[in-house]
């Protein structure tokens, strides 16, 4: 397993590299999130050298809470390997943020683990993010989607 938060950027290919267990894998499902527009439509029309994107966590907090995220997964469903990293500090439109890849003798286990994942990491982590453009500044606030998401997994 891979757990990662960090500022810099990630090589998305070494990350594939790694979740392949030889003569094992069947299936690797990665997910890579990037910044893209902010959520308040009338911020998303400026460009991008107006924008920033500020991503806070708790050290030590939010560690924990991706390796329960992970081992949960890992309980429920037969995976070889799971790799997270998650990005920290400002980013900038296009940037990537987070990586999720899950290995699996199967793909059914690693869509469904990788999937999980992203749900979790979405509503039980601590990460908490920032929207600057010229107009100002505001934190984004959880979505009830997010939320709604986690139910399907009860």
């Amino acid at each position: 397993m891979n757990l990662q938060v960090q500022e810099k950027d990630f090589d998305v290919n070494a990350l594939y590299e790694q979740l392949q267990v030889k003569n094992k894998t069947g299936a690797v499902v990665m997910f890579v999130g990037l910044v893209r527009e902010f959520t308040n439509s009338a911020q998303a029309q400026v460009s991008a050298d107006d924008c920033r994107f500020e991503l806070e966590y708790y050290p030590g907090m939010t560690e924990h809470n991706l390796s329960q995220i992970v081992e949960e997964a890992s309980d429920r469903w037969a995976v070889l390997d799971i790799s997270v990293v998650h990005r920290v500090g400002t980013l900038s439109l296009n940037d990537q943020i987070v990586f999720v890849g899950v290995s699996a003798s199967h793909r059914a286990e690693a869509f469904l683990a990788c999937d999980f994942i992203m749900d979790y990491l979405k509503s039980r982590a601590a990460f908490w993010k920032k929207e600057t453009t010229a107009s100002g500044s505001q934190w984004v606030l959880a979505k009830k989607k997010d939320q709604d998401s986690l139910e399907r997994w009860a």
